[in-house]
């Protein structure tokens, strides 16, 4: 267990240090901020900054450092070694620069801030990428918890009601999505989002306390146990990274940052909102990463009673989680906070939609009839999305989240030139996620994988790690070849 102390004694001195770091090169200062300046009463609200720490916790967080946490154990401990460093000199560096660039930007949404600093091509690829990647991020975030209800409902998979069916649910959930995407943001979102950020909270103290205190749960530890364990032989690099996610960094969180950035009251927030928001997430990945470490059987050394666990669905993987560590009596909290954390990252991602279209197409959104006509085909298309199997959805999400997070960290690093600032603090998780991005869009097989892997007469895949490494690492100098190149031009920012 010591091996996931230190990690997390990591994370909260990271907060203080690095966190700190990247503040003061961003330089946050008295100006007026978006919130105060056009204050609209629906989108620019001003919130105080526990209010807001809560809700960015929430908008962020989803189903990320939960399913992805546990799925990225399969790994082993290793994974720990992701979201700690991932959290500290990636995930935080994104999701600080991703709100205090829109905060600076009038709050402006990710592809119009990116669009401002990497040219006006890069801001319409960024307004299609955004729009698609939040309305598949908000559908996920509709059919998880909705599956999550049913297990609490039937846990036997037998019940024959309405309240056992997803379908029911399902729609449920999405009408109230419907319902935040179009009122203000203070009417729902700031009064039930703290509530809910206590039991998310809560519900991650909780298995935490459970696998640390249980004799029969042992953390594996980093450095007795690094190599692959995923049974099926799926390669660190770059599965993992794109797994986990949300447990160190994704793009996702850039696309929810502008809503806090339209609330904040001052610039000198943003360090605790956006930094130490990504760090709360962190911690809650790192508990539930440990967890499924910790709980489930190994055969030779691989990760197979996870593997088992998760294959029976992953609300079952969590409902599983929940009753070895805290038994009946705290399983009601920790599902609370389960589907509660998917449902108020779904809400965003939908509201996050409709701004971005509303950004882009110049509509103003005080008019509700305006609000109106944006927000029903974007829970339209949740609504065709959902019909679609749930794990083919997650697969494109994470590559797309994932080179969303990329051009947004490049994003960050032209704006720091510009203003004579150190920009490797961006450009480096901007080049590392640049290879990344693009080694599992060769090896994974909802990209490139059936082209360029091979199966063995049993259907296993056999990864062709000799072609896309070296390709990865080759997109990866040449992006950041083409980033020093424009440096050593004049700065020409969009108007």
């Amino acid at each position: 267990m010591i091996s996931f102390y230190l990690c997390l004694i990591l994370l909260i001195v990271g907060y203080f240090t690095y966190g700190k770091l990247v503040d003061s090169t961003f330089g946050p200062d008295d100006r007026e901020t978006p919130a105060v300046r056009i204050n609209d009463g629906v989108d620019y609200v001003v919130m105080p900054e526990w209010k807001l720490f809560l809700v960015q916790l929430l908008n962020i967080a989803g189903l990320g450092p939960i399913f992805g946490a546990l799925q990225g154990a399969l790994w082993g401990p290793a994974v720990f070694l992701w979201i700690t460093f991932g959290t500290i000199f990636a995930g935080g560096v994104h999701d600080y620069f991703s709100g205090m660039l829109s905060e600076r930007n009038n709050g402006g949404s990710i592809s119009e801030v990116t669009g401002k600093y990497l040219g006006k091509g890069m801001k319409n690829v960024m307004r299609v990428f955004s729009v698609v990647l939040l309305i598949m991020v908000g559908t996920v975030f509709a059919k998880g918890p909705a599956g999550l209800i049913v297990k609490m409902i039937d846990p036997n998979g037998t019940g024959t009601s309405l309240l056992s069916n997803g379908t029911f649910w399902l729609i449920i959930i999405l009408t109230y999505y419907f319902i935040a995407t179009f009122i203000s943001i203070d009417a729902i979102i700031g009064r039930i989002y703290p509530i809910f950020g206590f039991c998310l909270i809560a519900m991650a103290v909780g298995v935490a306390f459970g696998i640390l205190t249980k004799p029969e749960y042992q953390i594996p530890e980093i450095w007795s146990s690094l190599y692959n364990m995923h049974p099926k032989g799926t390669p660190v690099w770059s599965f993992m990274f794109i797994t986990v996610a949300c447990g160190a960094i994704s793009g996702f969180h850039s696309t929810q940052s502008p809503l806090m950035a339209r609330c904040m009251k001052s610039e000198k927030q943003g360090h605790f909102v956006f930094y130490g928001a990504m760090v709360g997430e962190g911690i809650i990945a790192l508990i539930w990463a440990a967890a499924g470490c910790a709980i489930y059987q190994k055969t030779g050394g691989l990760s197979t009673g996870l593997q088992e666990s998760i294959a029976a669905g992953q609300s079952a993987a969590v409902y599983d989680v929940c009753i070895k560590t805290m038994g009946s009596v705290g399983v009601a909290l920790a599902m609370l906070g389960v589907i509660a954390c998917p449902i108020t990252s779904g809400d965003t991602a939908f509201r996050s939609a409709r701004l971005t279209i509303a950004d882009w197409a110049g509509l103003d959104m005080k008019n509700w009839k305006t609000r109106l006509m944006l927000t029903i085909p974007v829970l339209g298309a949740g609504a065709i999305i959902s019909q679609l199997d749930y794990t083919i959805v997650w697969r494109y999400f994470s590559w797309t989240n994932q080179t969303l997070a990329m051009i947004v960290l490049w994003a960050a690093s032209m704006y720091l030139f510009r203003e004579k600032k150190n920009y490797w603090i961006t450009a480096v998780p901007a080049t590392f996620m640049s290879a990344v991005s693009a080694t599992y869009f060769i090896l994974a097989p909802e990209c490139l994988g059936g082209l360029v892997n091979q199966k063995t007469a049993d259907g296993a895949t056999i990864y062709n790690t000799m072609v896309a490494y070296p390709i990865g690492i080759i997109v990866a100098i040449l992006f950041l070849g083409l980033f020093l190149k424009a440096t050593k031009k004049p700065a020409t920012a969009e108007v």
